[in-house]
């Protein structure tokens, strides 16, 4: 049994990009899911266009460096084949699974800004806000479980 794992410097970066984008889009996915998430109770737009603003700016870039930064290690560390390993068959699902969720969550999101400047009140597009916060939530929830998977290793 091995204490500890040495890894070539060559992987630093790849492993630094792929942990930072994980960690700022968990992190704007759930800022993006409690702003929409709040203005579920007084229907307000400012908190609704800071999730569109979160989702849009933030997690989907951050979502783009994690993948980037995953297809880049996985190819340094295992150059050649595909590994059959638990934690990569279990975060590769929830990644595109999770990606997908987002895309969806922005695009409910700016409908729904769209229609409350168009309708200029009400509860225009408000049921679309809803549902973009809960879908947001479902992957930050997500991630959160493909976090846990890629720091543990399971077999």
């Amino acid at each position: 049994m091995a204490l500890a794992t040495i890894r070539p410097d060559a992987w630093n970066f790849p492993l630094l990009l792929h942990v930072g984008g994980a960690m700022l889009l968990v992190g704007s996915l759930a800022l993006g899911a409690m702003a929409m998430l709040l203005s579920w109770r007084n229907g307000e737009a400012a908190l609704v266009r800071l999730g569109y603003r979160a989702l849009l700016f933030l997690a989907l870039p951050s979502y783009i460096v994690m993948r980037v930064g995953a297809e880049w290690i996985i190819s340094k560390e295992y150059p050649g084949n595909s590994p059959d390993v638990t934690w990569l068959n279990l975060g590769y699902p929830i990644a595109d699974g999770g990606g997908f969720l987002l895309l969806v969550a922005i695009i409910l999101t700016a409908i729904a800004i769209r229609r409350r400047t168009r309708a200029d009140a009400g509860t225009s597009g408000l049921a679309l806000g809803r549902g973009a916060g809960a879908l947001a939530s479902i992957a930050t929830v997500a991630y959160l479980v493909a976090s846990w998977a890629m720091a543990t290793k399971p077999t």
